[in-house]
């Protein structure tokens, strides 16, 4: 992954932000989209063009386009360097490998001490009993 070749292959579009603002809202445009085109990446090899398209299968279109939106902050800039982070962001979790989980079975010690603290639950109980007087 070259970060560098992504971030040029990057899209943006400013739009105008919704919500409450009063007439600033209606007239500037701070709210920025970002598109990226995960088939036609150069920046990406194969397996992991494969990996993205699996895991953010529910954040892409049917064209394979990730399209990330930003409107934290009333500056177009900071809204563009704040979505440009979190697509970096977003690529290195999806991209990253995790390590498949090894079974275990729980050591002699332990067996032991849980059957212990049974055996004294049970003592326990049965010393409760009214005594038989046979």
């Amino acid at each position: 992954m070259n970060k560098k070749q992504l971030i040029q292959e990057l899209q943006f579009k400013a739009i105008r932000s919704s919500g409450a603002g009063g007439q600033h809202v209606n007239k500037v445009s701070s709210k920025i989209e970002l598109t990226f085109d995960i088939v036609n990446s150069k920046g990406l090899s194969n397996s992991e063009k494969e990996r993205l398209q699996e895991k953010l299968c529910s954040r892409i279109t049917k064209e394979s386009v990730l399209i990330l939106q930003c409107d934290e902050s009333r500056s177009q800039h900071k809204n563009k360097a704040i979505v440009v982070k979190r697509f970096i962001d977003l690529l290195i979790l999806s991209l990253k490998i995790h390590k498949k989980r090894k079974k275990t079975r729980p050591g002699k010690a332990a067996i032991e001490k849980r059957l212990k603290s049974k055996r004294k639950s049970s003592e326990k109980k049965t010393n409760r009993k009214k005594p038989n007087l046979d």
